[in-house]
């Protein structure tokens, strides 16, 4: 076994090798890699500064091209449900006037990741800066995610995002229950969280209170989702009151609106006020199995628009170099997706008035348990969906949940009032996405491959400890680390 020359040994050892070509050592030595050489101070004040606007710039990207894509479909809507100046309501809002609330709305949100972004990685590399990487790298993110969360009032004000900010924390708790999981000292406790199951569960939860409200309480709900469920849920607002006042068990307001509407639609119905069960009111003259397959095909009708765009859009976009080389197999997967996820919601609407019919009929009764215990099973439409959907349309759906449960609460005088600060949706925003930021800096692999990118396409994944950069690397075995 030949020993390395001895000038190989000095070149690696003073990093210097421009006098002679670089020869790898010989065999029977521990030999690494070298390194970049460090950076000069100027160079990592640039580092640093790049990373920042980046991550603003990126921010920004998507926070208008999200907004701004949904403002342009709602002003594309606008207009052409417009176009006749007599459907026009009066004090309604003009084309140009929406179009205009639509920039704004655009450049709030952009600022907002913008500046969530920038404040984010700004707090983290000063932080790393001052005190070192790899000393605070157990809490720097967390306080870099909680001191960048208040950007969230770039977007006005006077406009609160408690849907999104519960959501936020919904997947931050996903995130720390993942890391329970896989934790020595908390895994036993976070073992019930593997249940396959567990996202019927919740969506099982979420149906009973987001459709008890939509029965009993809408105010509670948010108004865009609130329009949402009128659609899908196939009743006139006149047939929902009815079916109100008898859970609340008062003298019914509108019965002749009820018999109005359904003889609009070719139904002379004649209710009785003396009634004990809202069936003929839901459905008329109907047998409740005949409603649930007559009102399931209509509901599947109003679904496919809905689910239409979500997956075609991406097929366009993301999947598009895929869509030149297969466009059969993309196009076919988009249009299988949208069957099944439109038969998901048309069973979810049709299957909430059955539960609450059958239950109605076997106890000869109507109140708000019934309808709460009725509308639980209805989660169970989520089955339709593909697994990988499951858990992101019950955590939507719990954040719409916990929204109305809370709004029903401070309603009814039972909410404390350390939950009723003016911008509570602020607070649990910073919350939110301390942990989730956190998570991303020290616990990777609990985030799925695609999020992970879009995360380290915005932040940039951050250099290596303070420590890894100061190793000296060498070919001999006596050779130690500075």
């Amino acid at each position: 076994m030949a020993p390395t020359p001895p000038e190989d040994l000095q070149c690696a050892a003073n990093g210097n090798c421009a006098a002679s070509p670089w020869k790898p050592p010989a065999a029977g030595y521990g030999y690494c890699p070298p390194t970049a050489p460090p950076l000069a101070a100027g160079d990592g004040e640039l580092r640093w500064l790049r990373r920042c606007l980046e991550a603003a710039a990126k921010g920004f990207a998507i926070g208008a091209g999200l907004k701004g894509g949904l403002a342009l479909f709602s002003v594309l809507v606008r207009i052409r449900s417009r176009r006749s100046p007599r459907s026009r309501k009066v004090g309604s809002m003009t084309n140009e006037e929406a179009v205009v609330l639509a920039v704004k709305e655009t450049v709030r949100y952009g600022m907002f990741l913008g500046t969530f972004a920038g404040s984010y990685v700004s707090v983290d590399e000063c932080i790393a800066a001052v005190w070192g990487r790899k000393r605070t790298a157990r809490w720097r993110s967390l306080l870099a995610g909680l001191i960048a969360g208040p950007s969230m009032l770039l977007t006005g004000p006077g406009t609160q995002h408690t849907s999104l900010a519960i959501y936020i924390l919904m997947r931050a708790a996903v995130l720390a229950s993942r890391c329970g999981i896989k934790s020595k000292r908390f895994g036993k406790i976070c073992r019930p969280l593997t249940w396959s199951n567990g996202d019927i569960f919740l969506m099982c939860l979420s149906s009973a209170q987001i459709l008890s409200a939509y029965i009993l309480k809408q105010d509670s709900l948010p108004s865009s989702y609130k329009s949402f469920l009128n659609k899908h849920g196939g009743k006139d607002l006149a047939i929902l009151q009815g079916v109100k006042d008898l859970v609340n068990r008062t003298a019914f307001t509108n019965l002749a609106g009820i018999e109005k509407y359904y003889k609009s639609v070719g139904v002379d119905l004649k209710l009785d006020p003396n009634m004990k069960v809202p069936c003929s009111i839901v459905h008329g003259n109907q047998s409740c199995s005949g409603h649930f397959f007559s009102f399931l095909l209509q509901a599947y009708g109003r679904a496919v628009p809905v689910y239409i765009p979500v997956y075609l859009v991406p097929a366009l976009v993301v999947h598009r170099q895929d869509l030149l080389k297969r466009p059969y197999t993309i196009l076919g997967k988009s249009l299988l997706g949208t069957a099944r996820s439109s038969l998901f919601l048309s069973v979810y609407c049709a299957s909430a008035w059955a539960w609450t019919c059958l239950l109605f009929r076997i106890f000869q009764r109507c109140n708000t348990p019934l309808v709460v215990l009725g509308t639980f099973p209805t989660g169970l439409a989520l089955f339709i969906e593909k697994k990988s959907r499951r858990i992101e349309i019950s955590l939507y759906c719990l954040a719409r949940a916990i929204e109305s449960f809370f709004t029903c609460m401070t309603d009814a005088g039972l909410c404390p009032p350390i939950l009723q600060i003016k911008r509570a949706d602020v607070v649990v925003f910073s919350m939110a996405t301390s942990i989730i930021m956190h998570c991303y800096a020290q616990e990777r692999e609990v985030f799925r491959s695609k999020y992970l990118n879009v995360l380290d396409w915005v932040f940039g994944v951050p250099p290596p400890p303070d420590t890894e950069s100061k190793k000296c690397y060498s070919c001999d075995d006596r050779i130690e680390n500075c």
